[in-house]
């Protein structure tokens, strides 16, 4: 049996790939190995999951929001399992290219679910996003919040993703599990996000922007707990039973934040990058951009109390973590 994996080549869909590789699954990587950023770090997952993986894991370059290009990636696959993590991803971008988180987000993510309830696949896992809290202004965030009031059409795909799951749960009865992720970093991370970002500029001389000026707060959730996060939802599929479920379903369908549950102010996080560059960041104070938020804090008891999760890699350890790879990554 096979585990079909989107997103492979990203961030979160590589280091899932990783493990489950690790643990002696047959993997199936989904990538379309777009240009959001570069394209060389996105072929350099590729090759390490090959490298250290060989036959068990096959890599097909295709665009899951394309229903021909998806058939034909998984024609002929005894396909068991998916863990659906490919997206169009980041809140700013979605201001300027607004057409492809529609194409991807929601075109996409109705793909995934249409392969799933065809194939009688025995759970699909698929990524949400902590963005869906918009502009919640209670702390922590619970998967028992409202969430209907999303600050960037991002957020607005990833509800809407949410939502034609709870459909298609309670039409086909199939398992599913959304996951909403808060601020995830780690070795082989994304470009785009504020840690890479942070790192560069420091190494770099150049200056570090924070907004609202500065008066910013993140759940930062280190890679290797995402992973068991994601791998502990996977391999518990959420029964139909009529019961209701974290989120509220009560069909087999529930929502689960991912996070590291704390929430650490924007400055602790620079300090801890500047110790492990060992250089003093050059600080720039810019106002709040459109379709930010100020605080994200996850609660955690649902998944905690469901399945044991328990994240166990605080910024202290996390930061340094990624700040080596990152300098062995560039030759810096």
């Amino acid at each position: 049996m096979t585990i079909l994996v989107t997103g492979a080549a990203g961030f979160i869909g590589f280091s899932v790939c990783q493990r489950l590789l690790a643990r002696g699954e047959r993997v199936l990587g989904l990538d379309n190995l777009n240009d959001y950023y570069a394209v060389s770090l996105k072929q350099d997952r590729v090759h390490e999951l090959t490298r250290a993986h060989g036959q068990a894991f096959e890599f097909v370059k295709a665009d899951f929001a394309e229903r021909d290009e998806l058939t034909a990636a998984i024609d002929g696959k005894d396909i068991d399992a998916i863990v659906h993590l490919g997206a169009q991803a980041g809140v700013r971008y979605s201001l300027h290219n607004p057409h492809a988180y529609v194409r991807s987000n929601l075109v996409g993510h109705l793909n995934l679910l249409e392969v799933g309830r065809h194939a009688n696949i025995r759970h699909l896992v698929y990524a949400s996003s902590s963005s869906v809290y918009g502009g919640n202004t209670k702390l922590p965030f619970s998967v028992e919040d409202r969430v209907d009031r999303p600050l960037s059409l991002y957020a607005a795909t990833k509800k809407a993703d949410e939502l034609m799951s709870e459909a298609y749960a309670n039409l086909y009865r199939f398992p599913l599990t959304g996951l909403r992720f808060f601020s995830v970093y780690g070795p082989w991370g994304r470009p785009d996000m504020a840690m890479w970002i942070f790192t560069k500029a420091i190494l770099s001389g150049q200056p570090v922007m924070l907004f609202n000026n500065g008066d910013m707060r993140r759940d930062f959730t280190f890679i290797d707990d995402i992973v068991s996060g994601v791998v502990a939802c996977l391999d518990n599929p959420p029964a139909d039973d009529g019961q209701v479920k974290a989120g509220g379903s009560t069909s087999p369908h529930r929502l689960y934040n991912i996070g590291n549950h704390r929430s650490e102010e924007l400055g602790r996080m620079v300090s801890l990058i500047e110790q492990a560059c060992g250089r003093e960041a050059i600080i720039e104070l810019h106002p709040m951009q459109p379709g930010d938020v100020a605080d994200t804090f996850a609660d955690i008891d649902a998944i905690s109390a469901d399945l044991g999760f328990h994240p166990t890699t605080p910024i202290d350890e996390g930061i340094p973590k990624f700040v080596e790879w990152y300098r062995n990554y560039h030759k810096i």
